[in-house]
């Protein structure tokens, strides 16, 4: 059984999670930690029950979902998935981070490209990986279909739909995203979001005021 925690990072509030099963091994989505503080209560989450980290992904790169990277990589000896088209939005962040405060930002290589129809494996569990652009160009969901669970990033909200005003961002593509890839998803497939609380696809189909669709 996939079990989630999250924890709540840095400036923007982003949304990291730990995924682990039974057997103990665990990904690490879209470390957002930065200061100390942060990265000690990440590692004390992990120590805690005796997990395994054995994979870093991120849903998309820009820079709130990136900034624990290379303290991950190098805490627990893990590689960086991303998706090909993220490359560039990854490469760029070491760019504009002294701007948002962030001066001790570390970048980081992708070490592994996923693409859509590709299975995120750890332990006794398995992700599918959907190609959701968009927001960023080179954005991704996880989902498992049999314990109704999608990690979506910065996609769809709690009542909101991710910004599409930053470089690579586009309305239009995100909305065929969202309609084409995770509405239909069952209604009862819990959303975990990139920020705020969990919703559903069922909730989110009948009422997001960007992007409902249901009467």
């Amino acid at each position: 059984m996939i079990q989630i925690h999250n924890f709540v990072f840095n400036p923007f509030y982003e949304n990291t999670y730990v995924v682990f099963d039974e057997t103990k091994e665990a990904l690490i989505i879209d470390p957002g930690c930065y200061e100390d503080t942060e990265k000690e209560e990440l590692t004390a989450y992990i120590e805690k029950h005796g997990l395994k980290v054995t994979q870093l992904i991120n849903t998309h790169c820009h820079i709130d979902h990136v900034l624990g990277n290379a303290f991950v990589k190098k805490k627990y000896g893990v590689e960086l998935y991303i998706h090909p088209e993220d490359e560039a939005t990854l490469r760029s962040v070491e760019v504009y981070a002294p701007a948002y405060g962030f001066t001790d930002y570390r970048t980081t290589e992708a070490d592994h490209f996923i693409n859509e129809g590709d299975k995120i494996k750890f332990g006794d569990s398995a992700l599918d990986v959907f190609f959701t652009p968009g927001h960023a160009p080179g954005h991704v969901v996880l989902t498992n279909a049999e314990q109704k669970i999608c990690i979506g990033g910065d996609v769809l909200f709690d009542g909101s739909v991710g910004r599409t005003d930053l470089p690579g961002g586009d309305f239009e593509v995100l909305m065929t995203s969202i309609r084409e890839k995770l509405f239909v998803l069952a209604d009862d497939m819990v959303v975990y979001p990139g920020h705020g609380g969990t919703t559903t696809i069922g909730k989110e189909k009948e009422s997001n005021p960007f992007c409902g669709v249901s009467k």
